[in-house]
């Protein structure tokens, strides 16, 4: 997964839930299986990675235009 290329996120989140489709069946041998979770743990890092990537340029552009407020969390209404 250390490509030069930058990650495709939904392409990326794509593979992930086939993997996780994959697990839950129970039908991989215990081998393949170990390395589809290892996969997995790899693509969810890079996921992980751009996604922070993405928050701190947010952040740049926001500083940079004159917000400085900082960011807030955002809360999902579950009404």
């Amino acid at each position: 997964m250390a490509s030069d290329k930058p990650l495709n996120l939904e392409k990326a989140l794509k593979d992930l839930e086939t993997i996780v489709d994959e697990l839950e069946s129970g039908d991989l041998p215990l081998d393949k299986a170990m390395k589809r979770f290892e996969d997995g743990i790899k693509l969810t890092r890079s996921c992980q990675a751009a996604l922070k990537d993405a928050e701190q340029k947010v952040e740049i552009l926001l500083k940079s235009v004159g917000g400085e407020e900082a960011l807030e969390d955002f809360e999902i209404d579950e009404d």
